[in-house]
């Protein structure tokens, strides 16, 4: 509001430089820009991206199924690999072991997985998900929690984003402003300067 009285006061200003009217329609076109366009760019990209994760979030569960493991041996090649837990932040290195477990169609399995288990024994079990075309052992899939949440910190960090640029953009003009404010205090200065002091010469 301050602004937008501001700026009415400048119309008829005597003192009013043709800079300073442009630098309130810069401030006035920047704060609406806060107020609409930046949260609304935030909502649009938080937005589109919920919908694209929950689209993959679907098509994961689709994609994978979820099976009992149970350990044979520990595997004789221990390369460490990540393994992730149905919780995002629980991660630790799985062990390479060989287990047995079921496909979708109820058929046995055996081969070398990563199992989350820090000193597997032969009989021990585990969860872990499969392809289901492949069967080749995949991470869990993402849920619809997580999901919201990368939306959410998406929305909020472009909103950030928007702000940003609309704050620098409007600094930039500001700051071109004053710089032709200087040159043109220069060039009336170099002007008035072979005049200066001198008697009957106005100054």
């Amino acid at each position: 509001m301050r602004i937008i009285v501001g700026l009415w006061r400048w119309r008829h200003n005597p003192l009013r430089r043709g800079t300073d009217l442009v630098e309130a329609w810069v401030a006035l076109t920047a704060v609406l820009l806060f107020a609409l366009a930046t949260p609304a760019a935030g909502w649009l990209c938080g937005n589109t991206l919920d919908s694209s994760l929950r689209a993959t979030v679907r098509v994961q569960h689709e994609q994978r199924h979820r099976t009992t493991a149970v350990v044979v041996d520990r595997a004789a090649d221990q390369r460490r690999t990540a393994y992730d837990a149905e919780s995002l932040s629980n991660r630790s290195p799985g062990t390479r072991v060989t287990a047995t477990w079921y496909a979708p169609d109820g058929s046995a399995r055996t081969g070398t997985v990563s199992a989350p288990l820090r000193d597997p024994r032969a009989g021990d079990t585990f969860s872990m998900w499969t392809d289901r075309r492949t069967d080749k052992q995949l991470r869990s899939p993402m849920n619809a929690t997580s999901a919201r949440v990368h939306a959410v910190l998406a929305g909020f960090g472009a909103t950030a984003l928007a702000v940003g640029l609309v704050e620098g953009a409007r600094r930039l003009i500001v700051w071109r402003l004053v710089q032709r404010r200087y040159r043109r205090l220069d060039r009336a200065w170099a002007a008035a300067g072979p005049d200066w002091g001198r008697t009957g010469a106005g100054s």
